[in-house]
């Protein structure tokens, strides 16, 4: 499959992909601010910088792009094995799988909670991510309990 954009297009709308505050991580962060839940943004403090941290909780939470993070990845490979520069996104994308896992087992080693969240999820089911969020913080709460 041949891009359908010039090199100088591809190389445009490539750039313009951010790392920070992207429109799922805004999206996902009003919902919970609105709730009352307080975060930090871009974590730098842990392992992979999660995209919201809620400290008090110790629960780190990442919005990925299916894209990039290889939602279905049996489909996308196989997509992209038929695409220009294939040897590169499939090396790409295969790493960044590997990462959001060893970065999981990070966190979780040092007792934080992870959720990750598909973006197409956050925007269409932003309340079940929040259910999801408020779930993980009603188990930390009920585990801080038990222990004390």
């Amino acid at each position: 499959m041949t891009d359908v954009l010039t090199k100088e297009q591809r190389h445009k709308n490539m750039k313009n992909i951010r790392g920070k505050d992207t429109r799922i991580e805004v999206i996902l962060r009003k919902a919970l601010w609105n709730k009352g839940y307080r975060y930090r943004k871009n974590y730098k403090k842990l392992p992979g910088s999660p995209d919201i941290a809620l400290t008090k909780y110790k629960i780190a939470i990442f919005c990925d792009g299916e894209f990039f993070h290889g939602k279905d990845w049996e489909k996308l490979e196989l997509k992209l094995k038929n695409s220009n520069n294939s040897e590169f996104w499939i090396k790409k994308i295969s790493r960044n799988m590997e990462r959001d896992d060893e970065i999981n087992k990070k966190l979780n080693y040092e007792g934080w909670t992870v959720i990750r969240f598909w973006g197409e999820d956050i925007k269409k089911y932003t309340d079940e991510c929040v259910k999801t969020v408020e779930e993980a913080i009603f188990d930390v709460i009920i585990c801080d309990n038990d222990e004390g």
